[in-house]
Protein backbone atom coordinates (compact mmCIF):
# COMPACT_ATOMS: atom_id res chain seq x y z
CA UNK A 1 0.00 0.00 0.00
CA UNK A 2 1.04 3.42 -1.26
CA UNK A 3 1.94 5.44 2.03
CA UNK A 4 1.02 9.19 0.48
CA UNK A 5 -2.19 9.33 -1.24
CA UNK A 6 -2.62 11.93 -4.04
CA UNK A 7 -5.43 14.40 -2.74
CA UNK A 8 -5.49 16.67 -5.57
CA UNK A 9 -4.30 19.33 -7.71
CA UNK A 10 -3.04 22.94 -7.48
CA UNK A 11 -4.47 24.45 -10.46
CA UNK A 12 -4.39 27.95 -9.89
CA UNK A 13 -3.30 31.10 -7.91
CA UNK A 14 -6.00 32.40 -5.83
CA UNK A 15 -5.57 36.23 -5.15
CA UNK A 16 -2.03 37.82 -3.77
CA UNK A 17 -1.21 36.40 -0.86
CA UNK A 18 -0.29 32.82 -2.06
CA UNK A 19 -3.27 31.08 -1.69
CA UNK A 20 -4.23 28.59 -4.21
CA UNK A 21 -7.13 26.62 -5.89
CA UNK A 22 -7.07 23.00 -4.99
CA UNK A 23 -9.00 20.35 -7.40
CA UNK A 24 -9.77 17.99 -4.54
CA UNK A 25 -9.65 14.05 -5.68
CA UNK A 26 -10.79 13.59 -2.11
CA UNK A 27 -14.06 12.84 -0.70
CA UNK A 28 -14.57 16.69 0.38
CA UNK A 29 -13.76 19.42 2.13
CA UNK A 30 -13.81 18.14 5.57
CA UNK A 31 -11.28 15.06 4.60
CA UNK A 32 -8.95 17.48 3.70
CA UNK A 33 -9.08 20.11 6.96
CA UNK A 34 -8.12 17.21 9.28
CA UNK A 35 -4.42 17.90 8.14
CA UNK A 36 -1.70 19.29 9.00
CA UNK A 37 1.09 18.80 6.55
CA UNK A 38 0.50 17.94 3.35
CA UNK A 39 2.82 16.77 0.84
CA UNK A 40 4.55 17.47 -2.84
CA UNK A 41 5.76 14.68 -3.84
CA UNK A 42 4.79 10.75 -3.39
CA UNK A 43 7.39 9.92 -1.35
CA UNK A 44 6.89 12.60 1.80
CA UNK A 45 10.32 14.46 1.42
CA UNK A 46 8.69 18.20 0.07
CA UNK A 47 6.03 19.18 2.91
CA UNK A 48 4.25 22.19 3.09
CA UNK A 49 2.48 23.11 6.57
CA UNK A 50 -1.46 23.42 5.88
CA UNK A 51 -3.17 26.15 7.54
CA UNK A 52 -6.76 26.36 6.04
CA UNK A 53 -8.97 24.80 3.40
CA UNK A 54 -12.54 26.66 2.36
CA UNK A 55 -15.16 25.77 -0.45
CA UNK A 56 -15.42 27.33 -3.85
CA UNK A 57 -17.83 25.43 -6.13
CA UNK A 58 -16.09 22.13 -7.05
CA UNK A 59 -12.67 23.14 -5.70
CA UNK A 60 -11.24 24.04 -2.43
CA UNK A 61 -8.88 27.52 -1.79
CA UNK A 62 -6.04 26.54 -0.20
CA UNK A 63 -3.22 28.13 2.46
CA UNK A 64 0.28 27.07 3.06
CA UNK A 65 2.18 28.67 5.74
CA UNK A 66 5.37 28.35 3.05
CA UNK A 67 3.67 30.09 0.27
CA UNK A 68 3.08 34.19 0.84
CA UNK A 69 2.78 35.29 -2.24
CA UNK A 70 1.63 34.87 -6.09
CA UNK A 71 4.56 34.40 -7.48
CA UNK A 72 5.44 32.09 -5.25
CA UNK A 73 2.05 30.14 -5.35
CA UNK A 74 2.60 30.47 -9.28
CA UNK A 75 5.66 28.28 -9.23
CA UNK A 76 3.19 25.23 -7.38
CA UNK A 77 0.79 25.45 -10.04
CA UNK A 78 0.02 22.08 -11.50
CA UNK A 79 1.69 19.96 -8.57
CA UNK A 80 0.09 17.16 -7.49
CA UNK A 81 -0.86 17.49 -3.17
CA UNK A 82 -0.30 14.60 -1.44
CA UNK A 83 -1.08 13.42 2.10
CA UNK A 84 0.07 11.00 4.32
CA UNK A 85 -2.30 8.20 4.65
CA UNK A 86 -1.57 7.80 8.88
CA UNK A 87 -2.51 11.37 9.14
CA UNK A 88 -5.99 10.67 8.04
CA UNK A 89 -9.46 9.56 9.45
CA UNK A 90 -11.30 7.33 7.50
CA UNK A 91 -14.80 5.39 8.15
CA UNK A 92 -13.76 1.72 9.33
CA UNK A 93 -15.79 0.30 6.12
CA UNK A 94 -14.66 2.88 3.59
CA UNK A 95 -11.22 2.42 1.32
CA UNK A 96 -8.98 4.66 -0.50
CA UNK A 97 -9.20 4.08 -4.24
CA UNK A 98 -5.39 3.48 -4.90
CA UNK A 99 -6.14 0.60 -2.02
CA UNK A 100 -8.28 -0.99 -4.40
CA UNK A 101 -6.61 -0.73 -7.89
CA UNK A 102 -4.88 -4.15 -8.49
CA UNK A 103 -7.24 -5.77 -6.33
CA UNK A 104 -8.58 -9.12 -7.70
CA UNK A 105 -12.21 -9.55 -8.35
CA UNK A 106 -13.62 -13.09 -7.51
CA UNK A 107 -17.00 -14.56 -7.52
CA UNK A 108 -17.87 -14.54 -3.38
CA UNK A 109 -19.20 -18.43 -3.39
CA UNK A 110 -16.94 -20.49 -6.26
CA UNK A 111 -13.57 -18.29 -6.26
CA UNK A 112 -13.98 -17.80 -10.55
CA UNK A 113 -11.83 -14.72 -11.52
CA UNK A 114 -13.47 -12.08 -13.15
CA UNK A 115 -9.85 -9.51 -13.27
CA UNK A 116 -8.36 -6.73 -11.21
CA UNK A 117 -9.54 -3.42 -10.41
CA UNK A 118 -8.29 -0.92 -13.14
CA UNK A 119 -9.78 1.97 -11.60
CA UNK A 120 -12.83 3.47 -9.83
CA UNK A 121 -15.48 6.38 -10.89
CA UNK A 122 -18.16 7.63 -9.68
CA UNK A 123 -20.92 9.01 -11.78
CA UNK A 124 -22.97 9.75 -8.69
CA UNK A 125 -24.82 6.64 -7.73
CA UNK A 126 -22.26 4.80 -6.47
CA UNK A 127 -18.54 3.99 -6.64
CA UNK A 128 -17.72 1.73 -10.03
CA UNK A 129 -15.23 -0.94 -10.25
CA UNK A 130 -13.35 -0.83 -14.06
CA UNK A 131 -12.23 -4.54 -13.65
CA UNK A 132 -10.42 -5.37 -16.71
CA UNK A 133 -9.64 -9.18 -17.89
CA UNK A 134 -8.03 -10.15 -20.93
CA UNK A 135 -8.27 -6.15 -22.24
CA UNK A 136 -12.33 -6.78 -21.68
CA UNK A 137 -13.76 -4.09 -18.78
CA UNK A 138 -16.57 -5.09 -16.90
CA UNK A 139 -18.20 -2.41 -14.68
CA UNK A 140 -18.88 -3.33 -11.26
CA UNK A 141 -21.49 -0.94 -8.65
CA UNK A 142 -20.44 -0.76 -5.40
CA UNK A 143 -23.36 -1.87 -3.58
CA UNK A 144 -24.11 -4.72 -1.05
CA UNK A 145 -26.44 -6.59 -3.35
CA UNK A 146 -22.90 -7.08 -5.38
CA UNK A 147 -19.80 -6.53 -3.31
CA UNK A 148 -19.69 -8.66 -0.37
CA UNK A 149 -16.33 -8.27 0.56
CA UNK A 150 -13.64 -5.55 0.10
CA UNK A 151 -10.37 -7.36 1.70
CA UNK A 152 -7.72 -4.37 0.48
CA UNK A 153 -5.27 -6.41 2.25
CA UNK A 154 -5.16 -9.52 0.77
CA UNK A 155 -6.07 -7.57 -2.69
CA UNK A 156 -9.63 -9.23 -3.29
CA UNK A 157 -12.90 -7.85 -3.17
CA UNK A 158 -15.38 -11.03 -3.14
CA UNK A 159 -18.80 -10.26 -5.33
CA UNK A 160 -21.91 -12.07 -6.35
CA UNK A 161 -22.78 -10.61 -10.23
CA UNK A 162 -26.10 -9.43 -11.04
CA UNK A 163 -27.47 -11.64 -13.66
CA UNK A 164 -26.00 -9.98 -16.97
CA UNK A 165 -23.10 -8.44 -15.72
CA UNK A 166 -20.31 -10.81 -17.07
CA UNK A 167 -22.80 -12.67 -19.61
CA UNK A 168 -21.93 -12.43 -23.15
CA UNK A 169 -25.44 -13.17 -24.41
Amino acid sequence: MKQFLEIGKLINTHGIKGEMKLEMWCDDIEYLKQFKTLYLDCSGADSLKFISARPQKNHAIVKFSEITSIDMAEKLKNSVVYCNRDDAEIDEDANYIQDLIGCLVVHAESNAEYGAVFDVVNYGASDILDVVNDKKHSYIPVIPDIVKEIDTENEMIRIIPMKGLFDEN
